[in-house]
Parts: structure tokens; sequence; C-alpha cells
């Protein structure tokens, strides 16, 4: 069977009627590699055993493709060289098309018999005598066998199985044999029925036979072979039963507009802050449905971004992953983003909301006092400084955090800043609590 892929590119070949047949055959060779020839070439042979299948120009095509894929081999090597001599010897076929091949087979060896590689199909057809003397009388087909084959070969065994499977492509009976369907005078339908099926679907139907040529073979059926008796004294295989039980899924073909419309603005609050009204729908909808935080698209990458320009929705998603098994991944990206008045608001808030990790705050302090003493600009750092310990007085009256477990690193961040007013608040604080 053939790709998608390759039987469209197979067809596209098939079409090319006013190209030459060598230009033809340098294309195929150079589409497909050489491993493949036999299996684009065995789909071409059983789409040509049909006589309606593809138009003739498309048939000619397609020997010449079978017959130059195996060009620089002998002509006894190529595997469809017994196809091409019962195609010269079937007398039901036509006259061009015996003739085409004959001509093919002998390419090898005249120069005149070369030229027919040089023409088009349609100029081969066009200029094409029947009553040329060369083509009144073929050659048996123990003559060409002998010539082409050196060795007659013996009829190989066919597979019984696809001797008996019913083919994709059923001919219909109402199409007289040789008749080109796709010919202006062919209409079977009355004027004002509906016409024929254009030249897209015949093409669709054509590429997808090729995908699928191999037909409905029987199937191999072997029962199963009987099962010793036990004996006395040998254990006995058990097969327990498995009594599944189905669960339905009520939330199938549910209406996901909700879902979408949260999911959209989820992806607005990442680059843009949010009106009031827009930031009110996105938390009535998380209260509304407390699964819908899992399908909004938020992922621990996302949110930096989305601290920075919409907190509180933050905040809402934050509370609602609290027993989710990527909290602790949410807790990271949080602590690792750079420090700022949203992100310190947004754990201001949490610590209100909800019990968090008492790890993760530790982490959060010691990354804001570091943040404070790296910063370069003393505008920055003097604002910041400010920010800090205004958070580190909210969480110590609040009871958040035991000072004594980062007392000294506290102490010391305020004895470095002590020029900073709240700095300074923040040290009699600590003062008061030794």
């Amino acid at each position: 069977m053939l790709g998608v892929q390759e039987s469209t590119v197979l067809f596209a070949l098939l079409g090319g009627d006013q190209r030459p047949l060598d230009e033809i055959s340098t294309d195929f060779a150079s589409k497909f590699p050489g491993d493949s020839h036999f299996r684009v070439c065995n789909s071409l042979a059983i789409l040509l055993e049909d006589e309606n299948m593809i138009k003739p120009t498309e048939r000619l095509i397609a020997l010449a493709i079978l017959h130059q894929a195996y060009a620089s081999h002998k002509a006894s090597s190529n595997p469809f060289i017994s196809f091409l001599i019962d195609v010269v010897c079937d007398e039901s076929k036509e006259k061009v098309e015996r003739a085409f091949v004959l001509q093919l087979l002998g390419s090898g060896s005249t120069s005149n018999n070369k030229e027919v590689l040089k023409q088009s199909v349609v100029d081969f057809i066009s200029g094409f005598d029947p009553s040329s003397h060369l083509f009144q009388v073929f050659l048996p087909r123990e003559q060409l066998q002998k010539q082409y084959c050196e060795t007659v070969k013996v009829e190989s065994q066919t597979n019984i199985f696809r001797s008996a499977a019913v083919k994709n492509a059923i001919p219909d009976p109402d199409i007289p044999r040789g008749c080109d369907i796709n010919s202006p005078e062919f209409d079977l339908h009355p004027p004002g029925a509906k016409p024929k099926i254009g030249s897209g679907d015949r093409s669709g139907a054509v590429t997808g036979l090729l995908q699928n040529l191999d037909g409905l073979e029987p199937q191999w059926i072997t029962p199963h072979p009987p099962r010793l008796p036990v004996l006395d004294g040998e254990l006995a295989w058990l097969n327990p039963d498995n009594n599944h039980e189905l669960l339905w899924d009520h939330g199938m073909c549910a209406d996901t507009s909700r879902g979408a419309a949260v999911r959209d603005l989820i992806a607005k609050a990442l680059k843009t802050p949010l009106a009031p009204a827009q930031q009110e729908l996105v938390v009535l909808e998380l209260n509304n449905d407390p699964k819908l935080v899992y399908h909004c698209g938020m992922t621990p990458r996302k949110l930096p971004d989305l601290v920075e320009y919409n907190p509180l929705i933050a905040v809402e998603i934050l509370v609602k992953l609290m027993n989710s098994a990527e909290i602790s991944e949410y807790f990271t990206a949080l602590v690792n983003m750079e420090m700022s008045l949203h992100s310190m608001e947004v754990v201001n808030r949490l610590t209100t909301a909800v019990d968090l990790p008492t790890e993760f705050i530790h982490m959060y302090i010691t990354n804001c006092i570091s943040s404070c003493e790296n910063i370069k600009d003393k505008y920055m750092q003097n604002r910041l400084v400010r920010l800090v310990c205004v958070f580190l007085q909210s969480l110590i009256r609040n009871k958040i955090i035991n000072v004594q477990d980062l007392f000294i690193e506290v102490q010391a961040f305020c004895i470095e800043f002590s020029r900073i007013r709240e700095a300074a608040g923040l040290f009699r604080l600590l003062k008061t609590l030794e």
C-alpha cells in the first residue's frame, strides 16, 4: 500500500500526458527511492488490471514507469516483464497500448525504438498508425518470452486468500469494455440530471484506491487446540472473572463555551491588564466550576507573566490549585521570578487566604532580601527596600511567619539599610519581639 503523499505524487506523474516519457521516468526515480520501486510499481500493475480505472493516456504512462523503473537492469530482471508481455499478447486490449509496450520492450536494442521515450503519450497516440506493417502481426508469447526473459519462468503460485479476495474496485457492468468514461460522448445521465463525477472526485478516488489495493481477503481462522485434562495432584490454571463496570462520563458533549471564554481571557491576561469587568468574569467562572482551573490554559511557566499583569487573577488561580500535584512547581516559579510589587502582593494575599508551606515563605523572603542587596540603581533600591520592609512587617504582625527562624537574616537586612525609615521601623519591631 502507498501513503497519502506517495499516492498523490504518483497520480500527478500519471497526469503528465504532455511531458516526454524520459522526463517522467527521471522524475519518478527522483521522487521514489529504489527500495520503494517494487511496491509502487506493484500498485500500478493492480491499477492497470481494470480497463476503465484510469484514462488511456495514464495507462500508457503507468506502463512506461513499469518498464523504465528497471531500465538500468537486464530486461529479464524486471519483475514486471511478464506483465508487460501479457499486455502485448492480449488481443482484447487496444492496439495502440499493445504497440506502445512492444516499442518499450525494444527501446533497449534499437535507436528507432528509443525515440518513443522522447515523446509524450499524446504525441505517441496522435502519431500512431495502426495500419503500419510493424503492428499488423504481433510476435507470439513464446518468442517474446525467449527474447526478453532469457528463460521462460514458471508461473508463481498465487496466494489462495488473495485469489479469493474481494477487490476494492468493481467494474461497472453498464460501462462497455474499452469505453473511455472521460470522453464527452459517454454520459449516462439524461438532460437535467445530476452530472457525472468531476475530475477532482476521480483523482481522489484513484489516490484513495492506491493507498489500499489489497482488497478484502478471507480471515485466517484456526480453532483453539484442545487442552489436556487436569490430572490428580496437578495445579489447575485459574482464570479469574474480571467484571469491569463501565463508567459514563457525564461531562461529554457538555457546553464548553464558558471554558473557551475563560481560556481566551487568561491568554489575554498574560500580555496586558484586564478590565475590571473581565477580571470579575474570570473569577466568577472559576468559582462556579472549580475544575475549570485545570483547563484554562495556565501552566507554571506562564505564572510570572500573569502575576505582573493581573495579580488578583493569579491569586484566585493559585488558591484553587492548592490541592493539585503541580502546586509545588507554581511555588517554585513564584520564588524564582523577579521580585516586584505585584509578586509581593500575590504572596501577601496568599498568606491570608491559605496555609502556605513554611519553606516557600522563607525562600521568598530570602529572595526579596537578596534582590534588594544586588540592585545597582539607588532609587530603585530604596523603593524596593521600603516595599520589602512593609511586606515583612505585615507578615510578622499577622503571625504568618515565626520571626525567630529568620531573625539574624532580617536583622542584618535592617542594619544594612538603616538609613531608610521603613527599615528602621522594622528593626524596632524585631527588638520588641526578642
